[in-house]
């Protein structure tokens, strides 16, 4: 509350930072991805592409408002053209400059060392044997970057060229479009509150039932599968 007093004060509203955020950190975004999932990613490429990628966007930003409106303002800085320019930047660049490092001196991370990384607390609860296995966490990383990549395909361009055909929109096509949001937003509200709280479901019970000074439900386990079931 005092942070969003603040700015106001300032006269930069919520979505004036909202729309500057990605010329500030949007540059982190591609290298941090790097060093996740590619295995010549550069340490150091990774750094000088973050923050060498955010002085390109924020020039690109000042840059753009001076020749779109003749001067820098605050409510010109906000305004979507320039930040446009600058979060592409931000993107582009980071992306640019941390693959040229990687192919130039790669790093060739094999991720073996991750898995020798020992936890402070070797708490097992929730997780089986098999969570652990190569292939368990194979078949998870596959179903990540499926669902990742085809939801990202259909928000970034699927649904936006789903829009074209309309042109100009009509009242009623615009609030199709308004009512098919917030009918997005609840079921998105709802999965994101409701399946935590069944996937730790055997746990809240085990704390509550110690704040009441009974003994936590032991979970059923199911039987392994044998062959003669399979």
């Amino acid at each position: 509350g005092g942070l969003g007093v603040a700015l106001n004060y300032m006269g930069l509203n919520l979505g004036w930072v909202y729309k500057f955020m990605g010329n500030a950190i949007g540059s982190a975004v591609v290298p941090f991805w790097n060093l996740l999932m590619w295995k010549k990613a550069n340490a150091t490429g990774a750094i000088v592409a973050a923050w060498g990628g955010m002085i390109l966007a924020l020039a690109t930003w000042l840059a753009v408002c001076q020749v779109e409106f003749g001067e820098i303002t605050i409510d010109n800085l906000g305004t979507l053209n320039p930040n446009l320019a600058g979060n592409v930047v931000a993107l582009a660049s980071s992306a640019i400059i941390h693959a040229a490092f990687s192919f130039v001196s790669p790093q060739n991370y094999d991720f073996d060392s991750m898995g020798e990384i020992e936890m402070l607390e070797h708490d097992m609860s929730g997780l089986d044997e098999q969570d652990y296995t190569t292939e368990f966490l194979d078949a998870a990383k596959w179903w990540i970057q499926k669902w990742g990549w085809g939801f990202t395909i259909l928000m970034v361009l699927i649904w936006p060229l789903l829009s074209l055909p309309a042109g100009v929109f009509t009242k009623d096509y615009f609030s199709f479009w308004v009512f098919i949001s917030i009918a997005w937003s609840f079921v998105a509200t709802f999965v994101i509150i409701v399946l935590p709280i069944q996937e730790s479901m055997d746990s809240i019970l085990g704390v509550c039932s110690w704040m009441f000074g009974k003994e936590a439900p032991k979970a059923e386990k199911t039987a392994e599968p044998t062959g003669a079931d399979l």
